[in-house]
């Protein structure tokens, strides 16, 4: 308990209490979020999630009038599932709070609050499966073609290639993208080492287009880099580039190509891993190279495999579909 007790107190600003919510139960909250930092090494994207949904829960209890964890039950979460499915939350969003409440009940347990886990058998919503997007090979190549030559844009055109490149050639995740630092990439070796999720450490096969690119990103670089910035990828100012700033380079790039499709920095990994699995058929390879924990995370894009292969023989067998009479 004295664990817990420390534990409470370190992180006691990070959770936020609603209204009339008992003080000793937000703190438990912002115990647990400490321990997602301090324990399991997630990223703050992860930890800022699971934030929102604790508070959205917090709230909730709070209108049902439930003043202690210890008093919920499977009945409860169920009740707050359909209250959230009324209000127009998606079943995935639905499924990341029960997600986000079944580990944090898990951790009371651990802690000697609860006994019993009231999140375990409460399951979300069904809702339709979304496949992930992907770029066919030709409509990638046109996107990946250098632009016009413009004289003052030069070395930022540069950098938004070699970006582009990396992602496609690599895909890379965009929060591991702009964790890169110079010595990340081996020009000679053609890998490059990134920090998944988890702070997970894998090493990637860059190809030949995208090691050119980077190699001519790194010639111009010094001309925005002041000190010992190590940022592979860095802005106007010598800064490393933040999520949001490669985003909209990447829209930028996409509407000056003429592209018909909303393109953002994960539709690269998408179609990284789609146009692998096409080739390949190796899922296990592709695993590796995403750097998914579990392989069901990974099976998603044998769908999109099989929906190829589909068209093609939509378009090629003569008794595929019905002709018109």
């Amino acid at each position: 308990m004295a664990r817990r007790a420390a534990a409470v107190d370190a992180a006691r600003p990070a959770g936020g209490q609603a209204a009339g919510w008992p003080t000793s139960e937000t703190a438990l909250v912002d115990a647990w979020l400490a321990s997602l930092h301090n324990e399991r090494r997630l990223s703050i994207h992860t930890a800022a999630a699971y934030r929102r949904d604790l508070r959205a829960f917090v709230t909730w209890c709070t209108g049902a009038g439930l003043g202690s964890f210890a008093a919920l039950d499977a009945a409860h979460l169920r009740r707050f599932a359909a209250a959230a499915h009324r209000d127009g939350l998606d079943p995935r969003s639905i499924q990341r709070q029960l997600s986000a409440l079944r580990t944090f009940f898990g951790y009371l347990i651990r802690e000697g609050v609860l006994r019993h886990n009231p999140a375990v058998e409460v399951r979300a919503p069904r809702g339709a499966k979304r496949l992930p997007q992907a770029l066919d090979v030709d409509r990638m190549a046109r996107l990946l073609e250098p632009l016009a030559p413009a004289t003052t844009e030069d070395a930022l055109e540069a950098r938004d290639r070699a970006i582009l490149e990396l992602f496609y050639s690599s895909g890379l995740r965009l929060s591991e993208l702009v964790g890169l630092d110079v010595g990340d990439l081996d020009l000679a070796d053609h890998t490059v080492r990134v920090t998944g999720k988890g702070r997970k450490t894998r090493i990637i096969p860059v190809g030949s287009k995208a090691t050119a690119a980077y190699a001519a990103w790194l010639g111009l670089r010094p001309r925005f880099v002041r000190g010992a910035d190590r940022a592979a990828f860095v802005g106007r100012s010598g800064r490393r580039l933040g999520t949001r700033a490669v985003q909209l380079r990447v829209d930028a790039w996409a509407r000056r190509h003429g592209l018909d499709v909303n393109v953002h920095p994960h539709l690269f990994r998408h179609s990284f891993a789609t146009h692998l699995l096409e080739s390949s058929h190796d899922l296990r390879g592709v695993q590796e190279l995403l750097g998914h924990a579990n392989i069901s995370t990974t099976q998603v894009y044998t769908h999109l495999d099989f929906q190829h292969l589909a068209r093609v023989y939509d378009e090629a067998h003569p008794r595929a579909r019905r002709r018109p009479r």
